[in-house]
């Protein structure tokens, strides 16, 4: 599904990721881990194309198109969902309004028809139950107003409509009490399904207790310097990073 080679990327003159090489297949769920400034959240902004990042060198393919010729807008329509770090607010957009416009926006590039009023909010009611969202979320402004957690509660209910094949996860466990991290995480293991992948991007290995993954990759300046199984999480607890880094 996606492949990823040789990848370098720079801010300005600063060189963030220093050859990134990973393959991420329909059904997986991967964890990318580091410590701040490793290259993680950068990771996640090429893949989803924000200007600000240049690829010097590499390649990113997704279902064998390369990824990297195509528009922020593009990768949305071809199935790929970023979920940021830090939600931003909507001021005048209401939930309901928000999804409505997106969904209908995938399905057109489809050639689906939008969904009828009725469909639509009960599809909508679906899936806000899977993250344990009250109704009236709906009625309120993008994030306006939230908390943390439900900012982040919110962004897995935008994943669940849309259903993507790819969802990038950037810290959804930033600032999370235990209950939100536990909502938010079985909120994304019941959204996988053989057809769809997941990049867990996290800091802790407290996230992976919900969310399962099959494969670990620890990013250190840069560079992927380890990849291994779900027991990688637990050796981070007790070593940390630098000695896996040596």
């Amino acid at each position: 599904m996606l492949s990823i080679r040789n990848l370098h990327a720079s801010v300005g003159d600063k060189e963030i990721l220093k050859g990134i090489n990973i393959d991420v297949h329909p059904g997986e769920v991967h964890a990318i881990m580091g410590p701040n400034g490793a290259g993680k959240s950068t990771l996640s902004a090429v893949l989803a194309g924000r200007e600000s990042y240049k690829v010097t060198e590499g390649e990113v393919l997704f279902e064998g198109r390369n990824l990297l010729e195509m528009s922020p807008e593009e990768r949305s329509w071809a199935g790929i969902f970023l979920g940021f770090q830090y939600p931003i607010e909507v001021p005048g957009v209401s939930n309901v309004n928000f999804m409505k416009a997106a969904l209908a926006e995938h399905r057109a590039h489809k050639g689906l028809e939008p969904l009828g009023s009725a469909a639509f909010l009960k599809l909508m009611r679906e899936k806000m139950a899977l993250v344990e969202m009250d109704a009236s979320f709906s009625s309120r402004g993008v994030n306006v107003g939230f908390s943390g957690g439900e900012k982040k509660r919110n962004e897995i209910f935008q994943m669940a409509m849309l259903e993507p094949k790819l969802a990038i996860l950037d810290e959804t466990d930033s600032g999370l009490d235990v209950d939100a991290l536990r909502i938010v995480g079985n909120g994304v293991t019941k959204l996988k399904n053989p057809g769809s992948a997941t990049i867990v991007i996290t800091h802790y290995q407290r996230l992976l207790d919900y969310i399962v993954p099959d494969v670990i990759h620890i990013l250190y300046k840069g560079r992927i310097v380890k990849t291994a199984g779900r027991e990688l999480a637990l050796e981070i607890e007790r070593n940390g990073y630098e000695g896996l880094a040596e």
